[in-house]
């Protein structure tokens, strides 16, 4: 399993990272944890550069996030909260937790929008309140970027260690892998299946 991973996303290159980190962030179908982290064990191979995927993976997850946030700047909440209503069950998100993330992002001011990159759950959500509230758009890129640039390092970095124990303990690394895509799928799909509005 991280073979044939490590090798789609050698194939990928590049543009191929920047792609899935973009997707990532909009529609979380696989974690940045997996693309980045494969991304190192591609460095420590000596398919990749460190700089070159820090940055693609970075300018990526950047994206990504923006698009929510435009969503949240363009749309506001009249018009967005149509959207939420009748996408909710996709989205697995109602317009109750769109309300809860804008007064959390309210107490907490915008240095939030930097310190939820660390966070594998609130991350991208986090993007649509600053949106909302009309953060200023340079400074959310500028967070975002920095936030992300500084949790990309640290993923390459882990991967880059792991690559050295991928021959010797390949077999379980293939289990914990697919058993993370599995979790991931399996737990988005209970959500929708058992997803019920408040209201």
């Amino acid at each position: 399993m991280n073979e044939l991973i490590v090798n789609l996303i050698e194939q990928g290159g590049y543009w191929g990272i920047f792609a899935l980190m973009v997707i990532e962030n909009v529609f979380p179908p696989i974690p940045s944890e997996l693309i980045m982290g494969m991304g190192g064990v591609a460095v420590a191979r000596g398919t990749m550069s460190f700089w070159p995927l820090l940055l693609v993976g970075t300018v990526g997850s950047t994206l990504g996030n923006y698009v929510w946030f435009l969503a949240g700047h363009k749309l506001g909440y009249q018009r967005l909260e149509p959207l939420v209503t009748r996408w909710g069950r996709w989205l697995t998100l109602e317009w109750e937790d769109v309300e809860n993330a804008t007064a959390f992002f309210r107490r907490h001011g915008q240095w939030i929008v930097f310190a939820l990159r660390f966070s594998p759950l609130l991350r991208t959500i986090i993007s649509l309140p600053a949106g909302l509230t009309h953060m200023s758009q340079w400074r959310f890129l500028l967070f975002t970027f920095a936030g992300a640039a500084i949790w990309n390092a640290a993923l390459i970095g882990g991967g880059q260690w792991l690559a050295h124990y991928l021959k010797e303990y390949g077999v379980v690394m293939d289990w914990l892998i697919g058993g993370t895509i599995a979790v991931g799928v399996l737990a988005y799909v209970w959500r929708v299946i058992t997803w019920k509005p408040r209201g």
